[in-house]
């Protein structure tokens, strides 16, 4: 078991390489389907960790872990990827990274149900007060809302807390690439079909930022990623680390900015700020 300081650090690194993942998805379904790029992410990252598992000669995980690795399938490799490329064809990346500042209070919460991790009654005051300081800027209209959009990156936050919780409590026992390989090739048998069958009829309309996106999504947002935040959340605490994610906004918002060339609202990033404020104090209270 690592260090508290060991779980923070390998946290801070796994946000960073997620805070590229809106903007590298945004960039994606300009040239890939939601169904064709969710699907085939995951197929890629499935014969990465196929790959992995067996030079490292790991052992299978047992029957009763299935239930666990079919919840992180569901919420990471399936769930949060989907949703968030459909949410992206109605709404900006800038836009929906200020959802981000959800999943930290997503995540604490099935840290209670599925982790067995009891934060402070302080910790969900700021939790909810982030969340609410979210939801009015998700009603606002900032000239980029769309409901559908906002709708689906809210069910994106809830599958994505869902099954960084359920990974995290597994990688304590198994190890945290262990988790997302196995959870990976779980899912396999449905997403390789689901790429066959949404393979696209012509590749001459596909740009070289389209398929640079869908490398990122595929190797650092689908698999590196994972290795380090299931790691920090498994030594640091799944409620505790969780709460680093209130950098991701502003990390996905500068990517957005500078990368993209979208537009930053002040209503943006003064909800973002809000946000990093109350989860500041949630986390002191963890």
């Amino acid at each position: 078991m690592q260090s508290a300081g060991g779980g923070w650090g390998n946290g801070l690194l796994g946000v960073i390489i997620f805070s590229g993942s809106l903007p590298a998805t945004r960039v994606a379904v300009g040239g890939f389907s939601a169904l064709f790029l969710t699907s085939a992410r995951a197929v890629i990252a499935a014969l990465i960790g196929l790959a992995v598992l067996g030079l490292l000669r790991q052992v299978r995980p047992q029957r009763g872990d299935l239930v666990s690795l079919a919840i992180v399938s569901i919420g990471v490799v399936v769930g949060f990827p989907l949703l968030t490329a459909l949410a992206l064809q109605h709404i900006t990346s800038a836009h929906s990274i200020v959802f981000i500042g959800l999943l930290p209070l997503s995540t604490a919460i099935f840290a209670v149900l599925r982790g067995g991790e009891r934060p402070k009654p302080m910790f969900w005051l700021f939790a909810i007060l982030g969340s609410a300081t979210v939801a009015g800027f998700a009603l606002s209209n900032d000239g980029t809302a769309s409901l559908t959009g906002d709708l689906l990156m809210v069910a994106a936050i809830v599958l994505c807390g869902l099954g960084y919780a359920e990974g995290a409590a597994l990688s304590r026992r198994l190890g945290g690439w262990q988790v997302i390989s196995w959870a990976l090739l779980l899912a396999l048998p449905l997403m390789l079909p689901v790429a066959l069958l949404t393979w696209p009829p012509t590749w001459s309309g596909v740009g070289a930022p389209a398929w640079i996106g869908l490398a990122y999504v595929s190797i650092f947002s689908m698999f590196v990623g994972f290795i380090f935040w299931y790691r920090g959340l498994a030594s640091g605490g799944i409620a505790r680390v969780g709460q680093l994610q209130q950098l991701q906004p502003f990390f996905g918002l500068a990517l957005a900015g500078f990368l993209l060339h979208e537009p930053v609202a002040w209503s943006m990033i003064a909800a973002t700020a809000l946000v990093v404020v109350c989860v500041f104090f949630a986390r002191r209270y963890a």
